[in-house]
């Protein structure tokens, strides 16, 4: 939710050009969170959502070092990149254990 007033801030290292696509973005992020937390109260019940899950963190741990790799993101996306890859290692470690 934050980030939905912080264009301004976040625009100032990473100019935000379209801003449909910055919300776009931050509503869609809030949206897995919220499917997170549904995982966290009943993984069982949510395993199918768990590799969806998977895939979006995934994602963006993959992007972040690409982009990085080329000099196309700050050094300081790294550090949520990494807390993503940690989220992915928890992800399937969980899937694991409920199928």
């Amino acid at each position: 939710m934050p980030l939905y007033g912080l264009e301004s801030l976040v625009g100032r290292d990473l100019p935000v050009n379209h801003p449909e696509f910055y919300y776009g973005f931050v509503a869609t992020a809030l949206a897995w969170q919220l499917a997170f937390l549904l995982i966290s109260r009943d993984p069982v019940r949510f395993a199918p959502l768990i590799p969806a899950a998977i895939v979006e963190k995934s994602a963006y741990v993959v992007a972040m070092a690409v982009l990085w790799g080329m000099g196309r993101v700050p050094a300081s996306v790294l550090p949520f990149a990494g807390i993503d890859a940690a989220w992915v290692i928890l992800f399937t470690t969980s899937y694991k254990r409920v199928i």
